[in-house]
């Protein structure tokens, strides 16, 4: 639990899911990020049966060493492998280990968006938060957007949370609408008193089929500017850049799509200009949510709420 001073100091539960909240698989793609770098184990698992629908998420079958065996879709809380622990000194080994005074306080909450039980997939997580001491949760979200994939990923904090707004300097959320399963484990938090915040990334909607490393970036960018660790990007870099130039040379043969894009960038850098005025971003915020009311998204798969003020 906390007090509300130093919010984020303590253990941290940073959570992402497959599915609607993961366009361009940017949150759950940090996510495994931060397993792949952090010493972590798994304390806990949910039971499939109770909390997925196999005709929408179907197991996996897989070969491994000659033995063909299934993988179903699942929730697991993974926990630090020796708890509190401070990393190594980043001169000694800076790209391959996450450093900082809370490296050892990180726990990961990575799987599929459960089918149906939500009330009681929340209450099963909220157990394993409470008994491993977890004093904030940090979801990782990510949305189709109109936003050109040439400029810098756009990424929205908030929080319902009024000491972690005060601290942290981050929105309350306005959304209201449809939510995905980040909301309901937010919600359940708040309601056990632990503060939480929610960080989403923009992902350009035209490019929807295609993971997405530079919003995968950008979400880590954010949590470690939040929290007090140094997380190794290792190809992710050289991936995002990678990620741009495809896109833009697919641009290159498509004059309307590359027309599109430019009208994006000229949004984007109308609003991002310092003369903007109040009354110039809401005017585009306005056609932003008009061009969203004529039925063109790119696709639905992983697309979240409109607004990225959602909950």
């Amino acid at each position: 639990m906390t007090d509300g001073q130093n919010i984020l100091g303590g253990r941290i539960l940073v959570v992402a899911f497959e599915g609607w909240n993961d366009a361009g698989e940017a949150a759950s793609g940090a996510v495994k990020t931060l397993k792949e770098q952090l010493e972590v184990v798994p304390i806990a698992e949910v039971d499939p049966e109770l909390y997925f629908d196999f005709q929408f998420n179907r197991p996996v079958v897989t070969d491994d060493d000659g033995r063909r065996r299934l993988i179903w879709p699942s929730a697991v809380v993974y926990g630090p492998s020796l708890p509190g622990r401070i990393g190594e000194d980043l001169a000694g080994d800076a790209e391959l280990t996450v450093t900082g005074d809370n490296a050892g306080n990180i726990f990961l909450l990575l799987g599929t968006e459960p089918s149906r039980s939500w009330r009681s997939f929340t209450a099963e997580i909220m157990d394993v938060a409470l008994a491993a001491d977890i004093g904030a949760v940090v979801f990782l979200g990510a949305m189709l957007a109109d936003v050109p994939h040439t400029r810098p990923i756009s990424v929205f904090a908030s929080s319902d949370n009024a000491a972690v707004r005060a601290e942290l300097g981050v929105e309350r959320s306005t959304y209201e609408g449809p939510v995905g399963i980040l909301s309901a484990l937010a919600e359940g938090a708040e309601d056990v008193g632990i503060p939480t915040i929610m960080i989403w990334a923009s992902v350009p909607h035209y490019v929807h089929n295609a993971p997405s490393p530079k919003a995968v970036l950008a979400l880590i960018d954010k949590l470690e500017e939040l929290v007090d660790v140094t997380i190794p990007r290792g190809t992710l870099v050289d991936e995002a850049a990678a990620w741009e130039a495809g896109i833009d040379a697919l641009a290159a043969d498509d004059e309307e799509m590359a027309s599109y894009i430019q009208q994006l960038e000229q949004a984007r850098d109308t609003v991002d200009s310092p003369e903007a005025s109040g009354e110039a971003i809401a005017q585009e915020f306005e056609r932003y949510l008009r061009r969203r009311g004529d039925g063109r998204d790119g696709g639905t798969a992983g697309r979240a709420p409109d607004d990225p003020r959602r909950g």
